[in-house]
């Protein structure tokens, strides 16, 4: 049996289709995952990345960083002589996708099926056509002008009159998996690799198939952190996991997580680059004052449109221990804003995270990794195991901290995510200076806004739930006893397999 959760019913059915098959956590997961790309286009994608926490049953968890690079042809001086932040979408904001490798690391990590099998579902989606969700609804509705204004997105979600479709039908995206089925390595050295590159340099990408050929999903030990009885596992840099272990069972999570949102604007880049100072991720220096809320985040654009939608988070476990939680993503809404007709790929915007700071840990450079949102965690606690993730952009790690502290032993967990929750922000939840932003009922809501005030940042209350509160996903085994839940503020549901 499998516990899963993720935000799309299609994710789940494409789950339930392989555990019936024989499959297990990692199945599922992925499965599930390769669902959502299909039927979730502005929220994550093939062309996108990837990141996950998984445990083989009886194993240390690891960490799988699926995070693509910059081109090694890329033109900082003329990105940095074009203006001082990246550019938040189009072709130069196009870094090598991770995803399928990702997927290939975990399912070499415990998958038991075949990796055509689980691919299997979401070509079948594909190929059929899907109902177009609610939340793609919201989004093809905000993001109007971003798909009008590309080809490739006008021709799968417009109809020829200029009107939404109702129904996504996809066959190029459908060729793309059975290429992929045959073998996935195509993605990056082979037909499907050439055909990509011969897109995106139409687009006016510098990525070349040698970017291309050059990824590899990097498969590490992730960052721990005991609270109470449970150690967290979390990614490391470039990741933003350092930040939700320094946050995690805090008293005052406000204020930490305004010191660790700083620290991470400040500190957060890619190990392979140069060196990044891991300890003042974890234990962040008290912010100095109300000014330091209004410091810009460094190593993200702060222009363009809000990085709504941005990630699909999956959870799933299984009655033998073993635990995945990933998240995929095409970071904005539609990512760069482009669609690869020729393989029928959604491209992401990570680029637009880079700084064009050259003293910044996060600064632009041919092979560079961007400082990446995504945020999965997993809690083991004896022989209970939780994998938790979520979607919500840079308010990740205050999102998850809110949830995990309650999500061990929680009776009810569809009640835990129902909860009322609050973020920070500035661009990243539509806003010109730091805010608060608060669910009704948040619990405690007059003394977070007491110390919001204190550290500069402005309040305010949404009309109801919110999708800037996140999209959370948990599955979880205790006491022998699967359990799942979907955010209610999502389109997805909650199964046992």
């Amino acid at each position: 049996m499998v516990a899963l959760a993720a935000p799309h019913p299609a994710a789940a059915d494409a789950a339930r289709a392989v555990v019936a098959a024989g499959g297990n956590a990692f199945d599922a997961a992925l499965a599930a995952a390769a669902a959502l790309t299909v039927v979730y286009p502005h929220q994550c994608s093939i062309g996108g990345d990837l990141v996950a926490i998984v445990r083989p049953a009886g194993q240390a968890p690891r960490a799988v960083l699926s995070i693509g690079a910059a081109a090694a042809a890329v033109d900082v001086a003329a990105l940095r002589a074009a203006g001082a932040e990246m550019p938040s979408g189009g072709p130069q904001t196009v870094t090598v996708p991770g995803v399928v490798a990702g997927w290939a690391a975990i399912a070499g990590l415990g998958a038991r099926l075949p990796f055509a099998d689980l691919l299997a579902p979401a070509r079948a989606l594909a190929a059929g056509g899907v109902p177009v969700s609610a939340g793609l609804r919201r989004a093809v509705r905000d993001g109007i002008d971003v798909v009008r204004a590309d080809p490739g997105l006008s021709a799968l979600l417009l109809r020829s009159d200029g009107s939404p479709v109702t129904t996504l039908s996809q066959p190029v995206l459908a060729e793309t998996f059975d290429v992929l089925a045959g073998d996935w390595r195509s993605f990056y050295t082979g037909e499907l690799a050439d055909r990509l590159v011969a897109g995106l340099t139409a687009l006016g990408s510098p990525l070349s198939a040698a970017d291309l050929a050059a990824h590899r999903a990097e498969v590490t030990e992730p960052l721990t952190r005991v609270i109470g009885e449970a150690t967290w596992h979390a990614a490391p840099p470039p990741v933003q996991g350092a930040t939700f272990l320094a946050i995690a069972g805090s008293p005052d999570l406000l204020t930490d997580a305004s010191r660790a949102r700083r620290a991470r604007d400040l500190l957060l880049g890619d190990p392979r680059t140069g060196p990044i100072d891991l300890d003042g991720l974890l234990r962040p220096e008290p912010t100095p004052g109300p000014s330091a809320a209004g410091t810009s985040a460094a190593g993200t654009s702060a222009g363009g449109a809000k990085p709504a939608g941005d990630t699909v988070a999956v959870t799933a476990v299984d009655a033998e221990g073993n635990a995945v939680t990933l998240i995929q993503s095409v970071f904005w809404s539609f990512g760069s804003g482009l669609l690869d007709p020729g393989t029928g790929i959604v491209l992401h915007n990570r680029g637009s995270s880079f700084s064009l700071d050259p003293a910044h840990p996060a600064r632009l450079a041919p092979g560079a990794r961007p400082p990446h949102t995504l945020c999965p965690t997993l809690a083991v606690d004896g022989d209970t195991v939780v994998a938790l993730g979520c979607q919500g952009g840079r308010s990740q790690p205050w999102i998850l901290a809110q949830v995990a502290a309650d999500v061990l032993a929680s009776p009810d967990l569809d009640g835990l995510l129902a909860r009322s929750r609050w973020v920070i922000g500035t661009a990243g939840i539509d806003r010109a200076r730091p805010t608060l932003l608060l669910e009704p009922g948040t619990p405690d809501a007059a003394r977070l806004a007491a110390v919001a005030g204190e550290l500069g940042f402005a309040v305010e209350t949404t009309a109801g739930r919110h999708d800037d509160a996140g999209h959370v996903q948990v599955a979880r085994l205790r006491d022998g006893v699967l359990a799942a839940a979907s955010d209610p503020r999502a389109d997805g549901r909650p199964a046992v397999l």
